[in-house]
């Protein structure tokens, strides 16, 4: 096939008075195809109109891609079933070319925003080392469309809560709020719905509302549209978590927050200009901030339990013991833990994170005797045993120390061997054992049965040579 190109030379050439043999030659290719060129008398290349094998087809083939709910394998394997023979990449060149199973593909173009016309929000899931332990954390991050000024923090979990924390925390630091929050259809968010039939959360929309802006998203699919807050997930991935050590979330936090800010006075080349540059531009069109911005918290009812505490996310927070087995009300905000009975401010602690087991005893709860409990009864078995000789008592003592509140099974086990074998010879393997800071009740045991072999078993002559090493 003769390109436009050599086309276009065989008719300037021709129009120039040269003939056909010259022109062959001095393009290279044949008369014959001088002459078909010359013919048509067009510089364009024929399209070349060849027959479908499968055009007559087209509409059987369309309902069993239908049926075959898209997968061509199955529909190659109908038609042979039907007497059509055809190749898989025929079959496929044929779905292309006339439309089966192909989504056209739309340009991404490029969006332009004015001064604080949108801000873009969005999560994305990090794997990140906090203190040696790999974590699955959520990031979360708000970007100015217009001046590219970022903010990110990481959260263990991310709900409507941490929504509305990680937004109030980015919106003081901003300054203000654009008019519009364009977000993907996620569900902390959105109530029901995707894109323009999207329902956004009743708080979510009292919240956007208290700080002058209105939450959109964009369809299903369409992440283009909010590639200002997508981009920089990928540059926290590879520029800030490399070559950096976190002693924990806090600290991470905090660098993340360092991070950014340099970010936002690094020049791009993409805006000519660096973040904060532009951001002066950009502020005086931003929604101020309310007057007074509310603490974002979350209200829980608990009872305190028998041992002065309340429970919330695995973690312990210590009441007054007067209000032992009353339903208080608990304030979870972003750094506190607040404890009301009523109005009253019964306690304040430092929050924890979710799932840490800790458990928070303020100083003024430290009542003499509030959380002892009374020392378990020595048992019987014990008793009995610290009557019978000195090396008994000391091994108890040890096996006390040793095991604590849970020593009643060594306890147990050591009265076996008192009542199994000789007294003397059970109070030398002791002391035997504690000469070598031993409390072993296996290796006590064996002790004893090394030395009362021959007088109580039949040896073998190997044995007894074992015996008497």
């Amino acid at each position: 096939m003769i390109d436009l190109d050599t086309r276009t030379a065989v008719l300037r050439l021709h129009h120039e008075g040269h003939g056909t043999r010259a022109i062959a030659h001095a393009l290279d290719i044949s008369r014959g195809a001088v002459k078909r060129v010359l013919r048509s008398g067009k510089p364009e290349v024929p399209y070349l109109d060849r027959e479908e094998m499968l055009a007559p087809h087209l509409d059987r083939i369309r309902q069993l891609h239908q049926s075959c709910e898209g997968n061509r394998v199955r529909v190659v394997e109908e038609l042979a079933a039907e007497g059509i023979e055809v190749p898989y990449s025929t079959l496929t060149g044929f779905c292309r070319r006339y439309g089966i199973g192909v989504k056209q593909k739309q340009p991404a173009g490029h969006y332009h925003f004015s001064p604080a016309e949108e801000m873009q929000h969005d999560t994305s899931p990090h794997t990140v080392t906090i203190a040696t332990q790999r974590r699955n954390l959520h990031c979360a991050s708000l970007v100015l469309c217009y001046s590219r000024m970022i903010s990110a923090q990481l959260y263990p979990r991310f709900s409507r809560f941490e929504c509305k924390v990680f937004l109030t925390e980015a919106l003081r630091t901003l300054g203000g709020a654009a008019r519009r929050c364009m977000i993907d259809n996620s569900s902390v968010i959105l109530a029901g719905g995707s894109g323009k039939n999207a329902v956004i959360a009743p708080e979510m929309e009292a919240f956007a509302t208290r700080f002058g802006f209105e939450f959109v998203a964009h369809e299903v699919g369409h992440a283009n549209r909010s590639g200002r807050v997508e981009r920089p997930f990928h540059y926290i991935e590879h520029n800030f978590y490399p070559g950096r050590t976190f002693a924990s979330l806090e600290d991470a936090n905090t660098q993340l927050r360092a991070w950014c800010e340099r970010v936002n006075h690094s020049p791009k080349r993409a805006l000519g200009a660096a973040p904060h540059e532009l951001f002066a531009q950009e502020k005086p069109n931003l929604k101020p901030l309310p007057l007074f911005i509310p603490e974002v918290y979350l209200l829980h009812e608990r009872r305190a339990d028998v041992d002065g505490f309340i429970s919330l996310h695995t973690n312990r927070y210590s009441v007054p013991a007067q209000v032992i087995g009353r339903r208080l009300s608990v304030r979870e905000s972003a750094q506190r833990i607040r404890i009301f009975d009523g109005h009253l401010l019964l306690a304040e602690h430092q929050r924890q994170e979710p799932g840490a087991h800790r458990t928070l005893l303020l100083d003024h709860h430290r009542e003499p005797g509030r959380f002892k409990r009374p020392p378990a009864p020595p048992l019987a078995e014990e008793r009995k045993l610290r009557t019978v000789a000195p090396e008994l008592e000391k091994l108890l003592d040890r096996l006390r120390a040793h095991h604590g509140g849970q020593a009643a099974r060594a306890v147990r086990g050591l009265y076996r061997l008192y009542l199994d074998y000789p007294l003397p010879v059970l109070l030398d393997a002791i002391s035997t054992a504690l000469g070598y800071d031993l409390i072993d009740l296996a290796r006590i045991e064996r002790i004893v049965l090394r030395k009362i072999a021959g007088n109580f078993f039949t040896l073998s002559p190997d044995d007894e040579n074992d015996a008497d090493e």
